[in-house]
């Protein structure tokens, strides 16, 4: 792993990233649709009790973040977890690491492009949905094309953005709360048990996976790591991205569900904007609904960047056709980018046949297939780091929030659907992966790698800034 050196396109900026900078972008990379709009989902399947799933999301997500930061300011690696699982368990678990978190950004973009498409439909709703679908992707990729000199201003531009709508939707629902605003229905907090949980433990149980959709986006987090000037204040960018979005996320949340009933809102509008429009505010929520397609852009975009990104360095591992790997003017992977525009286009053509079910069911499949990844960076870290009984807790506690968010869309049939999609990609991974082991890799494929020392000496190191993590270093 430390000898392999993988050139990707986050490889034009090495080192050039504050902490700061870093917690900026993955704000960018993690409010999105999944917030906006997904947030209707777990609302609807959860009510009120997404106050607190939200926050056992938030829990969950940063025991992901926090073993993977560990592993990534020890030893930065540009294929990030995808290298760690091979350097943990061998060749098949980077292959199968690999294509499993690009066909979870597969779909993610798919649930993206979807919602973007619903939030412009406000405005323009006699057009149909594949032609905004279409713009999205066609504008996405350019943005890709360009590379880091466009990316990083404008996800940072985004991150901005959308913070400063969330707390224009605090302000704006704290002064509805207040009675300040003219109109709207009169506000009832949710402050008892049964209002909190309307549908009982298992709509909350349910909502879960929702809640941890939101937060997606921190392995991008990883993947741009190996850019800090100092990668051992990963940790520290990452905490203070997760601090942050828990406290606007679920002050945002309960306003959202006490200025106006939960069960008046739907799935094909974000209730950011269903709130807002209770009041009269003529032209606040068609301001709002800029703001989500800012947000919904961002995050397309970042999707687009981390499948483009995972393809290169898994055909420069040759996981992957060589292909993919080839560069214009060393710097342009054209044959990554094409594969993903033609993804894109099936996305596109998916969102025209099923326009009405395509988004609850892309967004169970793609939530789910994160959580997947995120389970096997929690495994990954347990096998690399040598861990206290503190820093045990944390990754059986990831493992065990994330199983309960997998098993919750059993209980709601609506996302049922989702969770088979999910079933059947993983199927595909690991035939596929068997094949590899069976007839392509002719030796070591199923064999664990060795920890390099360049590992070894980073950890023993950096022991010191991970408390609760790295105890000692294996033999």
């Amino acid at each position: 792993m430390g000898n392999n050196k993988i050139h990707n396109i986050t490889s034009q900026n090495k080192g050039d990233l504050k902490w700061w900078q870093l917690s900026l972008l993955g704000v960018a990379c993690t409010i999105g649709t999944g917030y906006f709009l997904g947030s209707a989902l777990a609302i609807q399947v959860g009510g009120p009790s997404v106050l607190l799933t939200f926050l056992l999301a938030a829990l969950g997500t940063y025991c992901v973040f926090n073993a993977l930061a560990s592993m990534t300011a020890a030893s930065p690696e540009q294929g990030s977890f995808r290298s760690y699982a091979k350097q943990a368990y061998g060749r098949w678990a980077g292959f199968s690491s690999g294509w499993g978190y690009f066909s979870s950004e597969l779909l993610i973009m798919g649930s993206q492009l979807t919602a973007l498409s619903l939030f412009t439909r406000l405005w323009f709703p006699g057009i149909p949905m594949w032609v905004f679908a279409a713009g999205y992707a066609l504008l996405g990729l350019i943005v890709i094309m360009i590379g880091n000199k466009l990316f990083d201003p404008l996800e940072s531009a985004a991150a901005i953005i959308k913070i400063a709508a969330i707390f224009m939707f605090i302000a704006l629902g704290a002064a509805g709360l207040f009675g300040w605003l003219s109109g709207g229905i009169k506000p009832n907090a949710p402050l008892s048990i049964q209002a909190l949980f309307p549908s009982g433990i298992t709509g909350a149980w349910s909502a879960l996976l929702f809640s941890f959709y939101a937060y997606g986006g921190v392995e991008v987090m990883g993947l741009m790591a190996v850019r800090l000037k100092q990668p051992q204040e990963a940790p520290k960018a990452g905490r203070i991205m997760i601090i942050l979005l828990a406290v606007i996320y679920i002050v945002s949340l309960f306003l959202v569900v006490t200025i106006a009933p939960w069960q008046s809102y739907g799935t094909k509008e974000s209730p950011f904007v269903q709130a807002l429009a209770t009041y009269k505010l003529p032209f606040i929520p068609h301001l709002f609904n800029g703001v989500l397609i800012v947000a919904g852009f961002s995050t397309m975009v970042a999707s687009l960047y981390a499948v483009t990104t995972m393809l290169v360095t898994l055909a420069q591992d040759k996981d992957a056709p060589p292909l993919f790997a080839r560069k214009v003017k060393e710097r342009f992977p054209i044959y990554a980018y094409g594969l993903n525009a033609v993804l894109l286009i099936i996305s596109i053509v998916t969102a025209l046949l099923v326009p009405e079910t395509i988004y609850e069911y892309i967004t169970t499949a793609a939530g789910l297939m994160l959580l997947y990844n995120w389970s096997f960076i929690l495994v990954t870290s347990g096998k690399l780091l040598q861990m206290t009984t503190f820093g045990k807790v944390k990754k059986y506690t990831g493992l065990t929030l994330i199983l309960l968010a997998v098993t919750g869309t059993l209980f709601h049939k609506a996302s049922r659907p989702g969770f088979w999609i999910s079933f059947l990609f993983i199927a595909c991974i690991g035939i596929v992966t068997l094949y590899m082991q069976k007839k392509v890799w002719k030796s070591g494929g199923n064999k664990r790698v060795k920890p390099d020392r360049k590992l070894i000496q980073n950890l023993k190191l950096n022991r010191h800034r991970f408390p609760g993590t790295v105890k000692k270093i294996k033999p």
